[in-house]
């Protein structure tokens, strides 16, 4: 790599510990990850809103911050983005929607936007989503297609894709993401990243989701103290969010590393009903057997659960579709991805009835998952059944059926339901050569040790990068 190169793989620690020294300017790593993004952008599709002269004007500001040694918080002069779903005062928040009016007024940000704002971070623009992240791909009418960050012939997976593929390609060091059903997760897996779906109502947020509270905000980077320090951030209390935890005064990046002796780890290859691509399985497998030879106690379980839930995630996904679309002419909604549009047209059919049957069913499901934490510490799963497909289709069966949307991700959408916190980690390649992702689960509010957890993983299997821009990391 050449100078500029290595710049825009940096972590959080090197660059700020760099910044102290002053070896290194917030300028200089932020021009070096705007050329990345305009030379390499153009083939992936991250962006949506672009913003390289604001970020050259936030970079000068934190550069005289760390001259006259004054940061004015933990990510001073980190290049960030932003999912196009999210409020970020001055630029136009799309949704990946034709449908919305880009003139404002933007004059708003929302909780996580606004603390990574007053901690100095330096936004450079607003990722991909699919239309109201409506996939588990990133394929809107709006900016068409987002690309894998190791095979543009690939898709990155959604509906934060433009984030993952832009973690991957180095184009910022932390990127916001949003899951209401996989969609850290998923980017995650496929671009060989990590993130993490943290406990439902620790990241404020603000406005509500359509989705209420299967919906969360969390972190996707390139390395599990990078995340670690994002949330030390964006999990500081918003009174705007009546759903909010109580106040969480938890140093996320500190003590991260920790050993993993006697901590109980149930493994389950496919939560009782996912059918998983043979390359992954086993990769997944040969991952678990890296914690056992660290020191923990790790079982293979039985299944948690009887069924497939996706028919309830249907259901309240499909439901918040006529809130979404309550207000929009009929002309509005023929703007709208297909895909949207026959998921409004089964929420149509769907009765009150239908919706309570859904939450009482999401109630029994997630008691189910809770209490493995009876008996062990952590849940660990594959996080996806197979590698990155073909880019384009919604889903791996070029499936045209509104109830197809989702289901291909066994993993991930039981989790939202249970609103427990779940991380991605890379843990291999499949024999195509795409990541793998192994998924570590939680108990409610046990995000610190999901993320303890990651981080011993993540120095047992070193992530890498993309092999035109490789980088082991994670090892220092």
């Amino acid at each position: 790599m050449n100078a500029s190169e290595d710049l825009y793989y940096l972590t959080v620690k090197e660059l700020t510990k760099r910044y102290a020294r002053k070896e290194l300017s917030p300028v200089d790593v932020t021009k070096a990850v705007l050329q990345r993004i305009e030379s390499d952008n153009p083939v992936y599709n991250a962006f949506c809103w672009e913003d390289p002269e604001n970020a050259i004007i936030s970079a000068r500001q934190s550069e005289q911050r760390w001259m006259r040694g004054e940061p004015c918080g933990l990510i001073d002069g980190i290049p960030t983005t932003v999912k196009d779903l999210i409020l970020t005062k001055g630029w136009p928040t799309l949704r990946g929607s034709r449908t919305v009016d880009p003139s404002g007024p933007w004059d708003e940000d929302a909780p996580v936007t606004d603390k990574l704002r007053k901690h100095g971070a330096i936004f450079l623009g607003k990722t991909t989503t699919p239309e109201f992240g409506s996939k588990g791909v990133t394929e809107s009418p709006l900016t068409g297609s987002t690309r894998n960050g190791w095979n543009d012939e690939r898709t990155s997976g959604g509906s934060s894709g433009g984030a993952g593929t832009a973690a991957a390609r180095g184009y910022g060091v932390l990127h916001v993401g949003t899951d209401a059903a996989g969609s850290v997760r998923i980017p995650a897996s496929f671009n060989g990243i990590f993130s993490l779906k943290p406990t439902f109502g620790l990241v404020p947020v603000f406005p509500p989701s359509p989705l209420g509270t299967i919906s969360h905000v969390g972190p996707m980077t390139r390395t599990v103290d990078d995340a670690a320090r994002m949330m030390s951030v964006i999990t500081e209390p918003d009174a705007r969010d009546w759903y909010a935890l109580p106040r969480d005064d938890r140093i996320y990046h500190n003590n991260l590393d920790r050993s993993l002796d006697g901590i109980k780890i149930a493994y389950s290859k496919d939560l009782g009903f996912a059918k998983v691509n043979a390359d992954v399985a086993e990769t997944c497998s040969k991952a678990v057997e890296l914690f056992r030879e660290s020191g923990a106690i790790v079982e293979d379980i039985d299944s948690p659960l009887n069924e497939d839930p996706a028919w309830i995630t249907d259901r309240l996904w499909f439901a918040a579709f006529l809130t979404i679309t309550d207000a929009m002419t009929t002309k509005e909604i023929n703007l709208m991805d297909p895909l949207l549009v026959s998921m409004l047209e089964r929420a149509r059919e769907l009765t009150v009835s239908d919706i309570l049957e859904a939450r009482k069913a999401r109630e029994d499901m997630s008691l189910k998952l809770c209490n493995v934490h009876t008996d062990y510490d952590l849940l660990v799963t594959p996080t996806m059944p197979m590698t990155a497909f073909e880019a384009g289709p919604n889903n791996p069966s070029n499936s045209s059926n509104p109830e197809d949307w989702i289901r291909w991700s066994s993993f991930t959408y039981p989790f939202n339901l249970s609103q427990q916190p779940a991380a991605s980690c890379p843990c291999g390649f499949g024999v195509d050569g795409m990541p793998i992702g192994l998924q570590i689960v939680g108990p409610k509010y046990a995000d610190y040790l999901v993320l303890q957890a990651s981080r011993a993983f993540e120095r047992l299997f070193p992530f890498q990068m993309p092999i035109n821009g490789s980088r082991s990391v994670g090892s220092e």
